[in-house]
């Protein structure tokens, strides 16, 4: 049974940063994908950011591009998504995502493991 845990939301102002923590059980993390995404009240869920098996490969929506970054530490069986510079239209509950596949998919449809969210707000 695959397990994904999201940690490290939370309040903050706006400039601020935040780090988002997904512990992974289940399986062999490092021949998973991982990938962050988003929901706003409201609107649709979006992609964030992904990462390859080795965390040699990312790809990040261009709305956070040069303000997250995302990284995993296989021998911890954790990703993470630091947020820096974070704006009031980052508030949305952050979903992590697991997957088996070779490469790195922005599409949420092409993972198979998802954690339960942790809610982040940015307050102006």
């Amino acid at each position: 049974q695959v397990r994904l845990v999201e940690s490290g939301g939370g309040l903050v102002q706006a400039g601020g940063s935040l780090r988002l923590s997904c512990a992974v059980s289940g399986h062999t993390f490092s021949n998973y994908i991982m990938g962050w995404f988003r929901q706003a009240p409201g609107k649709e869920r979006e992609f964030v950011a992904t990462i390859g098996w080795s965390g040699d490969s990312t790809i990040y929506a261009d709305s956070v591009k040069g303000r997250f970054t995302i990284s995993r530490d296989n021998a911890k069986n954790t990703v993470y998504l630091q947020m820096n510079s974070l704006k009031s239209e980052d508030t949305a509950v952050y979903y992590c995502a697991a997957d088996p596949r070779r490469y790195i998919t922005a599409r949420g449809d092409n993972y198979n493991y998802w954690g339960q969210g942790t809610q982040v707000t940015v307050s102006s």
